[in-house]
């Protein structure tokens, strides 16, 4: 009888191993879905406003220096490893001054969008 339930044990538990690679994991995405496209609208000097319109609403916003946003992406797919992007704007009163993260500035990001 002993042997039956550790055999029955022991095959439970095998089959949960061999399962898994066959059951469905969905993918898992949080925070701000930035494409290298959207971070090359920015030009210095565009408004809080017009950044918002361009990236939406950033992830967090640092209470203690509101002159900084950080959009955060993070994706944690069913299998595989977790991606995270994320992209630090800062801006000089109302206007942007500078980004920086996983996001290259465009070429054209140092013109203002007025010119």
């Amino acid at each position: 009888m002993r042997i039956l339930l550790a055999i029955a044990l022991s095959a439970s538990i095998a089959s949960c191993a061999v399962i898994d690679p066959l059951v469905y994991k969905i993918d898992i995405p949080q925070g701000n879905y930035l494409e290298q496209r959207d971070v090359d609208k920015l030009r210095v000097g565009m408004t809080r406003e017009q950044v918002r319109f361009v990236l939406g609403s950033p992830v967090a916003e640092n209470v203690f220096r509101d002159e900084e946003w950080n959009y955060i992406f993070r994706l944690k797919p069913g299998r595989g490893d977790v991606i995270t992007r994320e992209l630090t704007v800062r801006f000089e009163g109302d206007h942007l001054a500078s980004i920086d993260g996983d996001f290259k500035p465009h070429e054209d990001f140092n013109t203002p969008i007025d010119s």
